[in-house]
């Protein structure tokens, strides 16, 4: 049997309003007073993730409550890291070998049975792969409808969002009485140190389905930034033509400037770069001080992943290229002699 729920959504684009949905069946929800909101901590090799960071301020501006909850094999140093950021009031640990590794069939049980007992009205993780494999599932067990990529929170029923791969930006007004969220990274700050530590307790005991077995893991390590955080990004399209050439005129130009180096879904699917660098509405969302698009038309799909970059430069040999619409600086060249030329240059 299917339920209603009330989500009231505003669409606006450049500052028009486009549509309005009506609102249909009301159910309660909290007000602003009864907020209280847990925070799904990602962490790995005891380090915790870039991007919890950036959902914490996100869910501060829910309410002063906020509760941490991290789960893992060995998940008292990150609870006791989580523990000194400011706007953490309390952290729960869930400590088992079952969650080590993320897995979300054991995870949504996990954030479900806590928020039945402990009554929280908002659940918060953030829109990395992580999030986005364990909150849908969290929604389903709740029965409540999840806001996903939210980039800005105007009240606790209110949050915003981009639609159309960011093309339009949509308001949307969730009456379900628990509020399931996902936080888009780059459009909130991250949370800085506090000047003391929270309390922490064990997290509410709940189900751990065996549906599905760790098996292993294959991981690339680079000594470049981290493509999340990284401030400066060099970024290789379909114009490259091979793996080979992504490999010694991408990798080399950004090991030139210190950049992490990114990939559209065009040369991802090409076979170029692995698809863990693949940015664009599919991929990584990146905010850096400066992205390098080199031989990327400019899709609409990536562009969703990299617009809210602070300068944009782009080389491409197609003057008409929908990249140089939004691009600060663009260069019209053949990249087979401009990004060679740019690397010997940027290296004196």
């Amino acid at each position: 049997m299917f339920s209603l729920r009330r989500i009231s959504t505003q669409i606006t684009s450049k500052g028009t309003l486009l549509a309005v949905r009506p609102n249909l069946v009301l159910r309660g929800y909290a007000t602003a007073q009864d907020v209280s909101t847990l925070l799904l901590v990602e962490h790995k090799d005891k380090a915790i993730s870039s991007s919890t960071l950036n959902a914490l301020t996100a869910a501060s501006k829910l309410s002063d409550n906020v509760t941490a909850l991290v789960a893992g094999e060995d998940p008292e140093h990150v609870a006791s890291e989580v523990s000194k950021i400011k706007g953490v009031s309390k952290v729960l640990i869930a400590k088992d070998k079952v969650y080590e590794h993320g897995l979300a069939e054991v995870y949504a049980p996990l954030l479900a049975s806590t928020q039945k007992q402990l009554k929280f009205t908002h659940l918060v993780a953030s829109h990395s792969a992580f999030g986005k494999n364990i909150m849908p599932r969290v929604a389903a067990l709740l029965d409540v409808a999840q806001v996903s990529d939210v980039i800005d929170i105007e009240s606790p029923d209110t949050f915003v969002r981009p639609i159309y791969a960011g093309n339009a930006i949509a308001k949307v007004k969730s009456k379900d009485p628990i509020k399931v969220l996902t936080i888009r990274g780059t459009a909130f700050p991250p949370a800085p140190a506090g000047e003391t530590g929270a309390s922490s307790e064990a997290a509410p005991e709940s189900e751990k389905p065996a549906l599905t077995e760790w098996v292993s893991e294959e991981l690339q390590k680079s000594d470049r930034p981290e493509l999340g955080t990284a401030a400066k990004i060099v970024s290789g399209g379909r114009a490259l033509k091979s793996r080979e050439n992504f490999d010694k005129l991408i990798f080399k130009l950004a090991d030139t400037i210190g950049a992490a180096v990114g990939g559209s879904r065009a040369a991802v699917d090409s076979g170029y770069c692995d698809n863990a660098i693949q940015i664009g509405q599919t991929g990584k969302v990146v905010a850096p001080e400066i992205y390098l698009a080199v031989g990327i038309s400019g899709a609409i799909q990536h562009i969703a992943g990299m617009k809210d970059s602070k300068v944009i430069a782009a080389i491409n040999s197609d003057p008409d290229a929908p990249i140089f619409q939004i691009s600060d600086y663009g260069l019209v060249a053949d990249l087979f002699t401009a990004v060679p030329e740019l690397t010997e240059k940027l290296k004196k």
